[in-house]
């Protein structure tokens, strides 16, 4: 394992990071050491990041070193070497950054599961208010030309995650900018890693702007106080049941819930859905025709309804969003300090790693390990069914967790993997009981952090 931090090597680093882009900075590295384990830089820049040394773990076998926290600790490693400012929060350190050794951990992720399971029953009919939406949009522009997706799914994603877990839809309170006022948030805390703003900004004053200095906090101050007001009134039952169920502060709460919500549940449906498109759409009609067949199929058996069970017998439909999740997990990278002085075995050999060393598992690789999956950096939709193909979910690591296993209070797994899976099988499910084949083209990257998608064609089902 090599490489030493300097002004130069991190300015390398940076460069190649944006430039090559992730997938090629990382693969670069361990083609270079001929190892899946190496020690590297990570941005972003030195005025954002103290420390930039990493040890990236590549491969399915040591990439599992990071589930571990009895060998890892996660205390304010979320997003990786740096940690936003947290007057972002009302300076206070959301869940995301506890390790799970710290008491607050256990009572909000305990919060987390009681709003889960207390709206479970919203999920289905709120995704089908917001995204029917979505489409009837598309099918309104789309005679006047390519309609792009990224846009439209940000406002339904926002709405979506607010309505089925607080029963409130932010752009009919607030208005049309809701969604906007997340993503200035968002922007604040994830420019360092963004990439490609604008095509009229030059390369070197992005890369000062949002790679080499944290932006103010206080840009996005408006914005977090709409939402803050928007969460305590449409929150208030929840907030309630934090301080009488789960002893947690009305602030805490309060913060945490809009964190859940606004971060970790809709920037990733944010990311996940023109993910789940990119992938549908390069699989081409004759995936979607087995997609119309099943989904059609067993809806109609369930009278005609989407329902959980109807959802539970879509084999191919689930083997599709593991597949995407498995490619492209919207959450890129894990991180986490080593407790102790340990060892990391991968595949071939086996490697000394000090304690307080930070590691840094890069998940598109870790789940292309062409030693686990046949065919690994294709696209196999029906990858995961049957019995040998539900065997390889053990290896599907988006969530911070195998896919086997299931987040509790004393580990680091989302809390919403289980929701993530329902809304993507509702998601593709949704597509084909409304079409019978679509195209779209995938165009470049968004921040560089979501596949910018376009829509050139949809084809109504029908039968309809």
């Amino acid at each position: 394992m090599a490489s030493q931090f300097s002004l130069r090597s991190m300015t390398v680093c940076t460069i190649n990071y944006y430039f090559q882009g992730h997938m090629g900075y990382f693969k670069s590295h361990a083609t270079k050491h001929n190892s899946t384990v190496v020690r590297l830089n990570m941005p972003p820049g030195i005025f954002i990041s103290r420390n930039p040394h990493v040890i990236a773990v590549l491969d399915a076998k040591s990439f599992r070193v990071l589930f571990d926290p009895s060998k890892v600790e996660k205390k304010n490693t979320f997003i990786g070497t740096y940690v936003p400012p947290l007057s972002l929060y009302s300076g206070l350190r959301p869940m995301a950054y506890l390790d799970t050794t710290e008491q607050l951990h256990s009572s909000l992720k305990s919060f987390s599961f009681h709003l889960l399971a207390s709206r479970k029953s919203q999920f289905i009919l709120t995704f089908h208010k917001a995204y029917s939406s979505l489409f009837d949009m598309v099918e309104a522009k789309i005679a006047s030309g390519p309609v792009e997706f990224n846009g439209l799914n940000q406002s339904s994603a926002f709405d979506f995650t607010c309505n089925a877990f607080l029963g409130a839809v932010p752009s009919e309170v607030i208005g049309p900018s809701a969604s906007n006022k997340a993503a200035i948030w968002l922007l604040l805390q994830l420019h360092p890693l963004a990439s490609r703003l604008t095509k009229f900004i030059p390369w070197p004053i992005e890369d000062l702007l949002l790679h080499c200095v944290p932006l103010p906090p206080c840009l996005a101050h408006g914005s977090y106080k709409t939402l803050e007001e928007f969460f305590s009134r449409a929150g208030e039952s929840l907030l309630e049941d934090a301080a009488n169920k789960f002893g947690l502060s009305h602030d805490v709460a309060l913060h945490n819930l809009i964190f859940m919500t606004s971060f970790n549940a809709n920037a990733g449906f944010k990311i996940f859905m023109p993910i789940l498109l990119k992938w549908l759409a390069h699989a081409g009609e004759t995936l979607h025709g087995k997609l119309v067949q099943e989904i059609r199929s067993v809806v109609k058996s369930s009278n005609g309804t989407i329902t959980l069970d109807a959802l539970e017998k879509m084999e191919l439909t689930k083997s599709v969003v593991w597949e995407a999740l498995r490619l492209d997990p919207p959450v890129e990278s894990q991180f986490g300090h080593a407790r102790t002085d340990l060892i990391i075995e991968s595949h071939d050999t086996a490697f000394r790693v000090k304690k307080g060393e930070m590691i840094c598992g890069y998940q598109p690789l870790a789940m292309r390990d062409e030693k686990v999956f046949k065919n690994a950096e294709e696209f196999v939709a029906n990858r995961f069914v049957g019995g040998q193909g539900k065997k390889l979910l053990e290896y599907v690591y988006w969530s911070n967790g195998p896919e086997t296993v299931s987040s509790t209070v004393g580990n680091k797994q989302c809390p919403g993997k289980d929701m993530v899976i329902l809304v993507g099988r509702l998601f593709v499910a949704h597509l084909f009981l409304r079409y019978d084949t679509f195209s779209a083209v995938h165009d470049g990257m968004l921040l560089g952090l979501e596949p910018r998608m376009v829509f050139k064609s949809v084809k109504k089902a029908s039968d309809q």
